[in-house]
């Protein structure tokens, strides 16, 4: 519906966008465009018709800024060379300036006649300055250099918000009466109430072609992070008390992990992939008040087999070891000792079997359980330990190695359980190729009727042993 559509009418208030009359009524005028034969406002003001002319006479004027005029701004955006300030009027035109106009654009050498390293050194996000116009187009680009006039005018406390006061202290010129913040502003000559009263102005603050001292240097060095500032406690906050976060067990002045007395602190290892902090906290908790507790993973949050876990005292620890050194999780046996120990590295020798004749169970399935396999050897023989290989993962793959009391009868357990159904499949048992010789227990061909996997695994068995070794000399023909 159209605002008016005759020549003689009382003005009305319109607002951009507006449709406010048509092409049969009236032309578009100052203020109105037209579209698809209609008439419409692109101002906020009064429309009216007059002589066939349908016009908005804006309630405020538009004001295009022209190099030399002078504008408040407020600084929104600040990067290392250069920043951004939002123009808030053009001193002497009342009115609102374009939006192509509505940002000036300032480099750091424009800023006060002062070497500065960065812009964030003389001007802050949210300061109100004044500033003069030095082109204005293809973009609108503003000086705070050349005028005494020009410059910072109202800034706040960046740790707390009260207002900055002019107050020049070697390198610094403003100061905060609330926490005592001291920083650089390039200052205008009426910075802050009754400071234009000065002979100079508060621009004498500036120290303009001066030197910078070492307590700005110093700051300057040690680069951005050397010019963040902390919140105060007074102002922002609601006091609250704050709390950080930390990596634990570290401790709290400079995020190192506190010294713990000898004997503290455990290495576990051998863990299973789906054991976590929490589970392996759980498992140790009974054994005294942990100072820290972890399982290490990779980039992508895999469980990397091993952990760390640290006692408030060695008896505790001692507890620990004692107690879940050789514990199984899930089917894999975990190795518990103290990770500080001298003696750690000769502890990584040569994996020492358990006692009696090793015997090779291959061909299982997937899902067979330790107790299943060792429901076949009920009656044939007593097993001391039972191994089920797994992968990286956790997943069995299909090969498990039994160690049997029965150290002398080796190719009687094997003829009684080689063939053995379990699950569906047939079994295949064997004395390993570490095995014990011992009497009628002396080892077969290793290879004689063997199928491709069941050879492989028995390869990978004899190179586990020697993997060690072979990192620490090189390869013989």
């Amino acid at each position: 519906m159209f605002a008016q559509g005759m020549n003689h009418m009382t003005p009305s208030l319109v607002t951009p966008g507006m449709n406010v009359s048509s092409t049969a009524d009236c032309e578009a005028g100052e203020g109105t465009i037209e579209v698809d034969g209609r008439i419409v406002a692109t101002a906020v003001g009064a429309f009216s018709i007059n002589d066939g002319i349908g016009t908005v006479v804006a309630s405020k004027p538009i004001v295009t800024p022209e190099i030399g005029d002078t504008v408040l701004c407020e600084v929104v955006k600040l990067n290392e060379k250069n920043g951004e300030a939002q123009v808030i009027c053009v001193e002497g035109k009342p009115g609102s300036v374009l939006p192509e106009h509505l940002y000036g654009q300032f480099h750091v050498t424009n800023i006060v006649d002062r070497y500065m390293h960065q812009t964030a050194d003389a001007v802050r996000r949210r300061d109100v300055c004044r500033a003069e116009v030095k082109e204005t187009s293809p973009v609108l680009r503003i000086s705070f250099r050349d005028r005494d006039d020009c410059g910072v005018l109202h800034a706040i406390c960046p740790p707390c918000g009260d207002t900055l006061l002019p107050h020049l202290d070697g390198d610094w010129n403003v100061q905060c009466p609330s926490c005592g913040f001291q920083s650089y502003r390039a200052l205008a000559d009426n910075y802050g109430a009754g400071w234009a009263e000065l002979e100079q102005g508060a621009s004498a603050l500036n120290n303009a072609g001066k030197r910078w001292g070492a307590a700005a240097e110093a700051m300057f060095g040690k680069g951005p992070a050397g010019r963040a500032t902390f919140i105060a406690a007074d102002v922002r906050e609601d006091g609250r008390e704050r709390t950080y976060f930390r990596f634990e067990g570290e401790s709290g002045g400079k995020g190192r992990r506190p010294r713990n007395a000898p004997g503290c602190r455990l290495f576990v290892g051998g863990l299973p992939r789906e054991v976590g902090t929490e589970e392996l906290r759980a498992l140790f908790a009974e054994h005294g008040d942990m100072t820290d507790c972890i399982v290490l993973t990779d980039d992508n949050g895999v469980n990397r087999g091993f952990g760390f876990v640290t006692y408030s005292e060695k008896a505790q620890a001692d507890a620990a070891i004692a107690k879940l050194d050789g514990h199984k999780i899930n089917g894999r046996k975990i190795g518990v000792r103290d990770a500080d120990s001298d003696d750690k590295k000769s502890k990584r020798g040569k994996r020492k079997d358990p006692e009696g004749l090793k015997l090779y169970v291959g061909n299982l399935p997937f899902k067979a359980t330790e107790e299943q396999l060792k429901a076949i050897f009920e009656g044939v023989a007593t097993v001391n330990e039972l191994v089920m290989a797994t992968d990286n993962a956790g997943k069995p793959k299909g090969f498990a190695f039994a160690f049997v009391k029965e150290t002398d009868q080796g190719e009687a357990i094997v003829a009684k359980l080689n063939g053995t159904e379990l699950l569906g499949r047939k079994i295949k048992v064997d004395v390993s190729q570490g095995g014990k010789k011992g009497g009628k227990g002396g080892k077969p061909n290793q290879s004689a009727g063997k199928s491709n996997r069941e050879i492989q695994a028995m390869r990978e068995e004899e190179e586990d042993g020697k993997k060690r070794r072979r990192r620490r000399g090189p390869k013989k023909d």
